[in-house]
């Protein structure tokens, strides 16, 4: 899978209907997550196509949540989407607010970490190191159990999406932890 679209322009989307600091930053994590997935799933050419699907996963979700993933296509046709990032960002909401079912490796991925991304940038802001460096498997799982942790992601989808990627926890546990801190330094950069 390849693309037209320049990192700039789906930037420039991004911001243009993102103005919370946090959801950009949220943004830049599952971009930066899809690249070392891409790369360590044996898809390395698509990189660029798996980081730019992850960027712009939530484009619509800051001013239309009730429509989450429905103004998504309106607004990626501003920058001539192909069809196949349309789908891997609507497919990222299946069963929750899309119908359109993650088929490609790259929409599976999406679909297991979005959520898992939020629920390890919460139990790293906890450590004393405040960093995803030295985080372990066994410290989330932990996390994971507790519901009242960072309550708003869902472990029910990120159990669906291990599931989906046929891995179990631990294994999409350890691979988002590896993929997070291949990232974290840029992330924390732009968190000033």
């Amino acid at each position: 899978m390849q693309t037209k679209i320049t990192r700039e322009q789906a930037m420039e989307l991004l911001k243009k209907y993102n103005q919370e600091h946090f959801h950009i930053l949220h943004a830049l994590t599952v971009e930066g997550v899809m690249r070392w997935y891409a790369a360590e799933l044996g898809y390395p050419e698509e990189q660029d196509f798996w980081g730019l699907v992850g960027l712009l996963h939530d484009i619509d979700y800051e001013k239309w949540p009730e429509e989450h993933c429905q103004v998504a296509p309106r607004l990626l046709a501003e920058i001539d989407a192909e069809p196949e990032i349309i789908h891997g960002v609507c497919s990222h909401g299946y069963g929750i607010c899309s119908e359109d079912k993650p088929e490609h490796m790259m929409e599976k991925v999406l679909f297991a970490t979005d959520e898992l991304t939020g629920l390890i940038w919460a139990a790293a802001k906890m450590r004393p190191s405040k960093s995803v460096q030295d985080m372990e498997v066994s410290s989330l799982k932990k996390k994971f159990k507790d519901k009242r942790f960072a309550a708003g992601c869902s472990r029910e989808i990120i159990r669906q999406g291990a599931e989906m990627l046929g891995w179990d926890l631990n294994e999409l546990f350890e691979k988002t932890i590896l993929a997070m801190r291949s990232c974290e330094e840029e992330l924390k950069a732009f968190e000033g």
